[in-house]
């Protein structure tokens, strides 16, 4: 990642913290327009994806957050583990407690499949939901479910014996991400390893990838949330019988190799919806790698530009 960071960070219009059950959720607003949620990936809080803030804030207030028990989102008993409908829950009442209408809203990886959690439980919350690359093995056929998941308890394994080296690799290799060759955008906001982030990959992996694991969500509900993906707009409006009337957008990495779990899973939601895969600039975390590009898709996608 390039280390010169020349873009001008949008700035915070409001920032505060929202009790919930057994926590607190931290949350950063920033920009102008419709509410877009942004759920992040892995071990990213409010802050993970400032450039993608920054190329979107023109045309959204964007709405960021702390998943439970990372960063400043603090918890009631820090050895409680959260589950993914837990998650949903955290957002339903952060996007309740923060806007009057459906919401647009962006998922990456883990943040995608508290999306379509947050779809099943509280459909009247979300209006358009991008679900990039979702972690979610249940949308597996069984044998492959299986091979992911035992992938996952690998890497727990890897972690608790050698450490966030040897689990990097392990989690690159799963996910389809080349550290070593990945392209970026130049003048990237530098995200270095802090202390803060160390303890962030520690939750994630030793709770959140159990979360993953567990996650029972009923592909049968999913499949209902979504009844027209052609509605036109943010708004998502849609009479189809027997759906919600959500916008679900499946997408994917452009250089995501096929055959890897997080790509795997995204296929098989573009299958279950019967939708198309609609691909976006770089790999699994391609909202940090290629923010530019990122957000001009993503605009497409919810038909502002």
């Amino acid at each position: 990642m390039n280390s010169t960071a020349t873009a001008t960070v949008t700035p915070i219009v409001g920032a505060g913290v929202l009790p919930v059950p057994g926590a607190r959720l931290y949350y950063e607003v920033r920009g102008t327009g419709p509410l877009l949620l942004i759920s992040q990936s892995g071990e990213g809080d409010a802050e993970r994806s400032t450039d993608l803030v920054d190329h979107l804030a023109a045309d959204f207030t964007v709405l960021t957050y702390d998943r439970r028990g990372l960063s400043r989102s603090t918890l009631d008993d820090p050895a409680r583990p959260a589950t993914l409908p837990e998650h949903a829950d955290d957002v339903y009442r952060l996007v309740a407690d923060l806007a009057d209408e459906p919401v647009a809203m962006l998922g990456c990886s883990i943040g995608a499949v508290i999306g379509l959690h947050l779809a099943v439980r509280h459909p009247g919350r979300i209006a358009t939901l991008v679900a990039h690359e979702p972690v979610a093995p249940w949308l597996l056929p069984p044998a492959e479910r299986a091979h992911h998941e035992a992938e996952l308890r690998a890497i727990q394994q890897t972690y608790r014996a050698g450490g966030l080296p040897a689990a990097f690799a392990q989690i690159a290799q799963v996910l389809g991400i080349d550290p070593v060759n990945q392209e970026v955008e130049p003048d990237l906001m530098p995200q270095p390893m802090t202390p803060q982030r160390v303890a962030n990959f520690d939750r994630f992996i030793r709770h959140d990838f159990t979360a993953v694991v567990r996650d029972a969500l009923d592909p049968v509900r999913v499949s209902g949330i979504a009844g027209a993906n052609d509605a036109a707009g943010i708004a998502g409006a849609s009479d189809h019988a027997g759906s919600t009337g959500i916008r679900v957008v499946p997408a994917a990495g452009r250089t995501t190799p096929r055959s890897v779990f997080d790509h795997r899973c995204a296929q098989e939601l573009a299958l279950l919806l019967d939708t198309e895969l609609v691909e976006f600039p770089g790999g699994h975390n391609g909202n940090t790698t290629h923010p530019a590009a990122y957000a001009a898709q993503l605009r497409r996608v919810l038909r502002t530009e």
